[in-house]
């Protein structure tokens, strides 16, 4: 038993050194953090499926040690659920970099494990409200997450919900647009990292994040999640982009502020995509 302890320590070092490193984050807590949240408490029981290539492998066993790595893990396979990349949530964490005293929002929550991690960020003072529309799933990450006190799970659609004034919105679902109150949930200095699908084959991370001017807008690389319910129908698309246009983004524009003008990249009936900086003219 003493030997299985070892191997599950060495692998969870070993997999919060990645996770810090893959962050691109110079956050002290990030590696601490990976290390002591255990990833198996966040899933069902083993062995697991873990996703390679859209092909299922199955874990030879129910050892632990094996979930410490780079591995997507189905949570529910019929539905297409699953628990993250974790160098791609690294990614993300260490861009919208959530500090001590602040409110997140996380939607789409899963099984609540980067909630978890989420709200240790967050310490002392910040809380974290992780929204899960699907009931299994809900009722698992309130269990899973009873150990930690500032994580609460809201099991409701947060598409249509009002969400509270937050300084780091975290999107786990894909979406053609975000809804406009999610940006417009954001504090001042606020930021909204979200998988954004414009188009059939077009998966990018996106980061918003609120300026004085307007809410500037970086593209942080390539992202594939399940579709967000509520906000991925196409049908809602004025003006879609290719895949070169969307990689040109640099900020969001609430169409109540501004009507789409020349460096619209795309078009949707309560916001749009500029090629242009916050506040500055395309003229």
């Amino acid at each position: 038993m003493s030997g299985q302890n070892t191997r599950l320590d060495e692998a969870r070092t070993l997999y919060a050194r990645m996770m810090a490193a893959a962050s691109g984050s110079s956050d002290p807590r990030l590696e601490r953090i990976f290390e002591l949240v255990p990833r198996e408490a966040f899933l069902p029981p083993g062995p697991w499926h873990i996703m390679v290539e859209h092909r299922l492998v199955e874990t030879p066993s129910a050892d632990p040690a094996l979930l410490y790595q780079n591995a997507l893990v189905v949570l529910d396979r019929q539905k297409g659920i699953n628990n993250g990349e974790p160098f791609l949530h690294a990614a993300w964490i260490g861009a919208v970099q959530p500090g001590a005293g602040e409110t997140v929002t996380q939607i789409g929550a899963g099984g609540g494990y980067y909630s978890a991690i989420l709200s240790m960020l967050v310490l002392p003072g910040g809380k974290v409200t992780a929204y899960e529309i699907d009931p299994v799933l809900a009722r698992a990450a309130k269990h899973n997450l009873e150990p930690f006190e500032n994580a609460t799970i809201v099991h409701k659609d947060a598409v249509t919900a009002k969400l509270p004034r937050s300084d780091v919105i975290y999107v786990n679902a894909g979406v053609v647009a975000p809804p406009s109150q999610w940006l417009q949930a954001l504090k001042p200095g606020g930021r909204l990292v979200f998988p954004w699908r414009p188009a059939n084959g077009i998966g990018l991370a996106v980061l918003a994040t609120r300026k004085p001017t307007g809410f500037a807008l970086r593209v942080l690389g390539g992202a594939w999640f399940i579709p967000c319910s509520g906000a991925s129908d196409e049908a809602i698309t004025v003006k879609q982009p290719g895949r070169r246009e969307a990689q040109r983004v640099r900020s969001i524009v609430l169409t109540a502020d501004r009507e789409p003008d020349a460096s619209a990249v795309a078009v949707y009936p309560e916001l749009w995509f500029s090629s242009q900086p916050p506040g500055k003219d395309p003229g």
